[in-house]
């Protein structure tokens, strides 16, 4: 009883998996294989290769990183908020407008501190 609900689940768990094989066994033996002295040479990103093996990333990256992770959890804070609105009443929308400050004032320091400038 309890596994004839799971059946379409565990159906398409297997259908994915399949697919995802039979396309890769596909890919590997229809594909090209002629190899050349070009298609031998170690690259990165289509770069030719200057010996270095490992590069580090610019602290820039990772504040835009950041401050895009920062705005998207905001704006997964308040879809729930809009569907609750009229519940909440100005309770709710006093705490969201906090919310909302403190998020606009680090976006306003990211911005006074060029995190936000990409060079």
């Amino acid at each position: 009883m309890l596994l004839e609900q799971y059946l379409p689940v565990l159906a398409l768990i297997f259908l994915a998996l399949g697919l995802g094989v039979a396309l890769t066994l596909v890919s590997i033996l229809l594909g090209p294989k002629k190899i050349t002295p070009a298609k031998k040479k170690p690259f990165e990103s289509g770069m030719p290769s200057d010996g270095a093996q490992y590069r580090r990333y610019s602290v820039r990256f990772y504040m835009v990183a950041l401050t895009f992770l920062i705005f998207d959890v905001e704006i997964v804070f308040f879809y729930p908020w809009a569907v609750k609105f009229r519940e909440l009443g100005f309770y709710g929308l006093g705490v969201m407008s906090v919310f909302f400050v403190i998020l606009t004032l680090g976006l306003v320091y990211d911005w006074k501190k060029g995190a936000l400038e990409w060079e």
